[in-house]
């Protein structure tokens, strides 16, 4: 293309479509081999995203003001904001995967969406949420988020979801492990020790949904004795602080005492 408006051609057209630009020079031999893969992949996913090819020896401007080191460099602008980048010249395969994990689309909006619903304590979200995963059953990330919101009503269910994570996901893995945790917990029987008699009351204070009670108990057990029960209150903190997650009041309020109660 011609001189191009990027106010126009790149800021406002990506309120409507993704713009991808590509950032190149007439002198850069990896552009020379850039230009054509990509121009090739606009035309055949033509309608899903825009190119728009942008010489830096003529838009010095617009390289400094996208901070453009080296070339050629790649942007994804989607409602008026770099969205997604990549430096170099990836091969063809290389670009259809950075495509296909950045490209915005409805089922990627509406997963966000709903991860937003859940987080802010939406009582919609979890009901959107449980659609979600039926119709998406191997998204692990929604299936983990689900089996976190079922784990204090329905252990059974909420395991379910996460039988089959493996090691090999690492992150997803102890997730899962620690719905387990919490489940050991939630089934548990304990004895008439300090630590066994600081968790019966966490089940019971849970029970009537008093979660801050709830927390307390499980860092007196975790004072009274960190081994107890193959060290179930310190793993159990853990869990519930993970699951919960950061921006939880109670994770926020509380977090800090049960670190200091360890040492």
């Amino acid at each position: 293309m011609g001189m191009i408006d990027f106010q126009q051609d790149v800021l406002t057209r990506s309120f409507e479509i993704p713009v991808v630009v590509d950032f190149w020079a007439p002198w850069c031999g990896p552009c020379r081999v850039l230009g054509p893969t990509i121009e090739q992949l606009a035309q055949e996913q033509e309608g899903q995203w825009a190119l728009v090819k942008v010489n830096t020896e003529e838009a010095e401007d617009l390289a400094r003001q996208y901070q453009i080191r080296s070339i050629p460099n790649v942007k994804m602008f989607y409602q008026g904001k770099v969205i997604a980048e990549f430096a170099g010249a990836l091969p063809r395969k290389a670009i259809l995967d950075w495509l296909d994990e950045h490209l915005p689309n409805d089922a990627k909006q509406a997963w966000s969406a709903i991860q937003d619903a859940v987080a802010n304590g939406d009582p919609e979200g979890v009901a959107q949420l449980q659609a979600y995963v039926a119709d998406n059953p191997a998204n692990k990330e929604a299936c983990l988020l689900l089996a976190q919101q079922l784990i204090w009503q329905e252990p059974a269910k909420a395991l379910a979801l996460v039988e089959d994570f493996h090691q090999d996901d690492l992150s997803l893995w102890e997730s899962a492990e620690e719905l387990r945790v919490i489940n050991t917990f939630l089934a548990g029987e304990f004895d008439d020790s300090p630590a066994g008699k600081a968790l019966t009351q966490a089940q019971g204070a849970l029970a009537q949904g008093d979660h801050e009670q709830f927390v307390l108990r499980i860092i007196q057990a975790t004072m009274a004795d960190k081994n107890y029960a193959d060290e179930l209150p310190r793993r159990l903190a853990i869990a519930v602080f993970h699951t919960w997650g950061v921006q939880h009041p109670l994770t926020r309020q509380y977090r800090r005492r049960f670190d200091m109660a360890l040492y």
